[in-house]
């Protein structure tokens, strides 16, 4: 990919379930570009996990939620230095409710747009001029989604035009595709006795 674009490319291969190398290797990335005007978080994991299994879930944690947070928190950390940025976190939908097959998915991706949350207020008590980003995709056709006849699976394409559109449009949160913000009208309201009969 670097080969194939016009202007200079770098590049950084970063594991973020090393948070301190991560770290390290993010902020010289950043000083090596001589800075960045936004950061996309879209590194993350998930298991379908019905038996609870602690290699399965501790890599989700540790990818989604530690390595996300060293991450955001570098990149936050710039912004501020230099008084502008926007921050982009992938979530999902299923931040919204717990899951019984993937427990520390779902949870992982709720902290996630927690921390967005919490970011958001922060800049906007604090007046800074940093937009974020929460997108919360539902089924997008990649590796990470398992099954068949999945319900409202997104073509990659479709995905990524609507994220690219919300992060330029610097929306709050938004929900890819689209349409996935009728289910989330319907999770966030449907009580739980029903919801733990699906």
């Amino acid at each position: 990919m670097a080969s194939e674009l016009p202007t200079k490319t770098y590049i950084e291969t970063i594991d973020v379930k090393n948070t301190e190398s991560t770290i390290q290797s993010l902020d010289k990335l950043i000083k090596d570009m001589n800075g960045i005007d936004i950061l996309v978080i879209s590194a993350g994991i998930g298991h379908i996990n019905s038996s609870l299994d602690w290699t399965l879930e501790k890599e989700t944690i540790d990818t989604n939620v530690s390595g996300f947070t060293a991450i955001a928190g570098v990149g936050m950390r710039h912004f501020i230095k230099n008084g502008a940025g926007h921050l982009v976190g992938i979530s999902s939908i299923a931040r919204i409710r717990g899951s019984d097959i993937a427990p520390a998915y779902n949870a992982s991706k709720a902290f996630m747009s927690n921390y967005l949350e919490g970011l958001s207020r922060k800049v906007a008590r604090e007046k800074l001029p940093i937009t974020i980003t929460d997108i919360q995709p539902g089924f997008v056709d990649t590796a990470l989604v398992k099954g068949d006849k999945i319900f409202w699976m997104a073509s990659p394409k479709k995905a990524a035009k609507q994220t690219y559109n919300a992060i330029n449009r610097k929306k709050r949160i938004t929900y890819i595709t689209k349409r996935w913000i009728l289910i989330a009208w319907l999770l966030k309201i449907l009580p739980g006795y029903l919801y733990r009969k699906l």
